[in-house]
């Protein structure tokens, strides 16, 4: 095997595409994943849709190897000759359609129509509209605001402050179409023996999240630092009152301590769809 020494952080893993670059970036990304002592450096290369350009990134690669390890390049690219022209980068190279465009072709019997960003262009347009409509909603619902729409929810997420309800929130939305609000709880929603009153016949849409109180302290300190609501004592009351209430609401609950947003939003994913 060629070139068995690790990645490092000096590593370039490019990500080269003749549209965004998120396809082939979330690909290389999980591929990556798989190797955590690594600390790759990703460098986008995306709109990469002439032989031109493609010659202009090789000469990049070129200078790169001169200086350092060799890179490993993650592309998309349909066009032929831009892939070829890339081909002759001295990197490792993932052609992450080729081979499975070619075996569709082969089972279809038809030859794929090889347009450039076709993974994001507007094709579906009701899927399109449908995550538009539900990233509004996150936003108009977002940190207890439009209470009154949770009827329209798909799900409610409850938590503490910065324990991760809006990020996962516009994920759910953007990514999955997924219409979903949160509600922050406060001092007087942890003596609650019963949801709270905004909550009140939207119970099976709940979902709590929580955090370890010591990473809630770190996010909070950057923020507002020295303050009653960023130090450790306060997190570690309001994670406990909060599992506390989860506890005593029979809610599902994800810790996102450690978990990335995909990860939780997968973990929610999974259990609206089982309602």
């Amino acid at each position: 095997m060629r070139d068995k020494a690790p990645l490092s952080s000096e590593r370039p893993v490019l990500i080269v595409s003749d549209h965004t670059g998120l396809t082939a970036e979330n690909a290389a990304r999980a591929l990556l994943a798989h190797f955590p002592a690594q600390s790759p450096r990703y460098l986008q290369r995306p709109f990469i849709g002439t032989v031109g350009a493609a010659r202009e990134v090789v000469g990049e690669i070129a200078a790169l190897v001169a200086s350092g390890p060799r890179p490993v390049v993650f592309t998309t690219v349909t066009d032929p000759a831009v892939l070829s022209e890339l081909q002759t980068a001295p990197a490792l190279l993932f052609d992450l359609l080729g081979s499975g465009l070619a075996a569709l072709e082969q089972e279809f019997g038809e030859q794929a129509a090889r347009s450039v960003g076709r993974h994001h262009d507007m094709h579906d347009q009701t899927s399109y509209l449908a995550r538009m409509d539900a990233l509004d909603f996150a936003l108009a619902t977002d940190d207890g605001l439009g209470s009154r729409q949770y009827g329209l929810a798909d799900v409610i997420l409850l938590g503490v402050s910065r324990a991760g309800k809006t990020p996962t929130s516009l994920f759910l939305a953007l990514q999955h179409g997924v219409r979903a609000s949160n509600y922050p709880l406060a001092e007087d929603d942890f003596e609650q023996e019963a949801f709270p009153l905004p909550l009140v016949g939207h119970q099976a849409k709940a979902y709590g999240l929580t955090i370890d109180p010591r990473r809630l302290h770190m996010i909070r300190t950057q923020r507002k630092a020295g303050s009653r609501y960023a130090s450790l004592e306060q997190c570690e009351y309001e994670v406990s009152r909060a599992e506390r209430l989860f506890r005593r609401l029979g809610l599902p609950v994800r810790d996102t301590t450690s978990a990335s947003v995909e990860e939780i939003a997968a973990g929610i994913l999974s259990q609206i769809r089982r309602v």
